[in-house]
């Protein structure tokens, strides 16, 4: 089911929660929102699923529209499923119960799924791998079970619209994991058009076709993870997605000169035209080489402050002529606190053959 969001803005009281909201989702599309709390995410999600009227604008959703400041279809009237934060389950049912209830209580449910239920149980049961906790109890289930009975319940009328509101933040990092790929696995299933969110970058950029990233009641960019990723557009995007070192300096034509180091000259590596606009060169912690030596003359001193051992690598905060950069390094590659080092930018260091710029 296709979405449009039009000029959307909501008030509570004189705090703009929302602010000029464009948005269309194709169907079958998964579409993450993602931002800081408070950023307004959570918000536009109860707006789609009508637990709040807009202030200005209007929701359309297929060929309905379902909100404006004056008309609003409550939730039943729409076509939807909800997975919550909370689990959300009923104690006094089992999983196959929770199953059940949509499918002979769900208004937009086709007539020949309610009659044939007991199958449309049995095929759910099998997505989620809960075959064999049919007749359990919410509290005789672990935490990824609870969630995926919660992901059955979402799906069992078949809703061409699913929402997610931040589903997996009360699992550990493990499930969090295993999670992510049964909700891939399900969009697959289903091919219901999903909206999810979440302010886990990775859950974003691992899941969604293109994701909404949103900060202060804003959309500050909409692309897919790769475009997200290696093409920010704006600072927050930089800082919040993939922890970009933003570098602030002069921008000439397809060369930057950056502040910190003015006699160097770095080249245009595929920096968006609105990033320049701001004077700034996105550096993410993957893209910075540490070297013991200096390599280069355009090499740049600096001090290891911080070292973090991450397994398949080593988290370094390095203090660099007054600023502290982010750099991720192999565990090979292995420097103590407050080392001396020297870094170069990957990318420059590839583009110029090992030579520096």
């Amino acid at each position: 089911m296709s979405i449009n969001i039009r000029q959307i803005c909501k008030n509570f009281d004189q705090f703009e929660a929302l602010k000029n909201i464009n948005l269309a989702i194709k169907d079958g599309e998964f579409i993450a929102i993602l931002g800081p709390s408070g950023c307004g995410k959570t918000t536009l999600l109860r707006l789609l699923a009508g637990f709040l009227s807009p202030t200005e604008g209007s929701i359309v959703i297929g060929d309905r529209e379902v909100g404006t400041p004056s008309r609003t279809l409550p939730p039943e009237k729409r076509n939807i499923g909800m997975v919550f934060q909370s689990f959300a389950l009923w104690p006094h049912l089992n999983v196959k119960d929770h199953i059940r209830f949509p499918i002979q209580h769900h208004r937009f449910i086709p007539s020949e799924l309610k009659k044939n239920f007991n199958e449309r149980i049995q095929e759910v049961l099998s997505m989620v791998n809960l075959e064999r906790y049919a007749e359990r109890m919410p509290n005789e289930l672990s935490g990824g079970q609870k969630q995926r009975v919660a992901l059955a319940r979402a799906i069992a009328p078949k809703p061409e619209l699913l929402l997610m509101d931040e589903p997996l933040s009360n699992l550990d990092a493990e499930l969090r994991m295993e999670m992510r790929n049964e909700i891939q696995k399900l969009h697959r299933l289903t091919k219901a058009t999903i909206v999810y969110v979440t302010h886990d970058q990775g859950e974003a950029l691992a899941m969604a076709d293109r994701i909404v990233v949103m900060n202060n009641g804003k959309i500050e960019q909409v692309g897919t993870p790769a475009e997200i990723y290696t093409k920010p557009r704006t600072p927050f995007v930089a800082k919040f997605v993939g922890k970009a070192n933003l570098v602030k300096g002069v921008w000439n034509n397809d060369h930057f000169i950056p502040d910190l180091f003015p006699s160097a000259q770095w080249t245009d590596i595929g920096v968006d035209q609105e990033m320049k606009s701001y004077g700034y060169y996105p550096i993410r912690p993957e893209q910075i080489e540490l070297a013991k030596e200096q390599q280069y003359e355009t090499s740049i001193p600096g001090v290891i402050a911080s070292v973090q051992y991450q397994g398949k690598e080593i988290q370094y905060i390095v203090h660099v002529l007054g600023q502290d950069w982010s750099v991720h390094s192999d565990v090979m590659d292995h420097y103590e606190l407050r080392e001396q080092v020297f870094i170069q930018i990957k990318p420059l260091m590839k583009r110029n053959n090992l030579s520096p710029v």
